[in-house]
């Protein structure tokens, strides 16, 4: 059985060291900054609470999807190695960045005719992405081999469930993702809207949250309410964060008091600079298990912006 590597974007918003334990390889996406091209390097170059800072201050932020050429580079030195190559992308709901990994792909099938290369549409995100993509090795180190394990992604994707919230609504009011009118009305009323990955990728509001507190229990009793098992539910949470560190603890105490049955600890990572130029400070993500995603939204969608 030939070798193959498993993939993902630096947008699963983990840590190096965390991927490199479960060997996962990545790809970097690309922002910019005040006009200069940076890679979304987990915080390397731009600490959170740096990059925040900086956008709070009037330096322009743009992200930049991987495009066919890097893809091209990144694979090709995989399939030099005789490896396939099992690629996970950012949600096409808010990226098409999948559709530059599947052109990359067929520009290198005739070179590599040997080699196998999957490109998948993760449809998620952040927490639910690192989430996938940690269930993914898992599968893989018990040993089931490539073919098998795109297929197992395919068919059980739509069942990570990412919810988040939001105090700070200033960048999604500049990324249209929430009419300024809602925007100032919400921070007025001191409303924290609650949102979800659609189905089909695409991010909706649901809900709206009177109040952080209440915002933040909203997302731990949503994971009893879809999760599977709802209230017995006792697989992994992963919880991202950008730079609020103290909402993402709660969150995790919360989640952790609620079902004490879990997997294990509720992990907790920095949301990074591709995700982050878009929500900004103050947004809390949480990612879990749930029945496949089904399209129930009640909220208006959100634009693909990145």
């Amino acid at each position: 059985m030939a070798d193959y590597i498993l993939s993902c974007s630096s947008t699963v918003d983990a840590t190096p060291e965390w991927l490199e334990e479960r060997d996962i390889h990545f790809v970097y996406f690309n922002y910019w900054l005040d006009g200069k091209p940076l890679k979304d390097d987990f915080g390397k170059t731009n600490a959170p609470a740096e990059l925040y800072s900086k956008m709070l201050s009037g330096v322009e932020a743009k992200t930049s999807q991987v495009g066919v050429g890097e893809y091209v580079e990144y694979f090709e030195g995989f399939l030099k190695e005789g490896k396939d190559i099992l690629h996970l992308t950012l949600d096409s709901g808010i990226s098409g960045t999948i559709n530059a990994a599947e052109t990359a792909r067929d520009l290198l099938a005739p070179k590599y005719p040997e080699r196998k290369i999957y490109t998948i549409d993760s449809l998620t995100a952040t927490a639910g992405y690192a989430l996938l993509m940690d269930k993914l090795a898992e599968l893989k180190a018990d040993g089931m081999d490539i073919d098998q394990l795109a297929g197992w992604a395919e068919d059980h994707k739509r069942e990570v469930h990412v919810w988040f919230e939001s105090s700070d609504l200033t960048f999604f009011i500049m990324g249209g993702r929430i009419s300024k009118a809602a925007g100032l009305i919400g921070g007025m009323l001191n409303v924290c809207p609650i949102m979800d990955i659609e189905p089909d990728g695409t991010l909706a509001v649901k809900e709206k949250a009177r109040g952080k507190r209440r915002a933040l229990r909203r997302l731990t009793d949503i994971i009893g309410e879809l999760g599977q098992g709802k209230q017995a539910y006792d697989q992994k949470v992963f919880v991202t964060h950008s730079e609020c560190m103290g909402d993402a603890l709660a969150v995790k105490k919360m989640v952790e008091e609620s079902f004490p049955q879990l997997a294990e600890e509720v992990s907790v990572f920095d949301i990074g600079a591709t995700i982050g130029v878009h929500t900004g400070p103050g947004t809390v993500v949480v990612g879990f298990w749930g029945t496949p995603r089904e399209d129930t939204a009640r909220g208006p969608k959100l634009p693909k912006r990145l």
